[in-house]
């Protein structure tokens, strides 16, 4: 299985930001959304952090799709 942040980039158009905006609400390093951005591991609390700070559920940030 793998980690996929597609929803939460999909967030962000819907809400008209970027990646320098999800930053500085969120309160998460460039290393984060660096990490995001790689469908690395990020820890719970940075998705913690995003949803309370887009007012959103974990399911609007991260999904998990089969590896094929």
């Amino acid at each position: 299985m793998a980690i996929s942040y597609k929803p939460l980039w999909h967030l962000l158009v819907e809400k008209e930001m970027n990646k320098e905006d999800l930053k500085k609400v969120a309160n998460i390093t460039s290393n984060i959304v660096s990490r995001m951005s790689k469908n690395a591991y990020v820890n719970l609390d940075s998705i913690e952090k995003i949803c309370l700070a887009m007012d959103c559920k974990i399911e609007d940030v991260v999904e998990i799709t089969k590896e094929v």
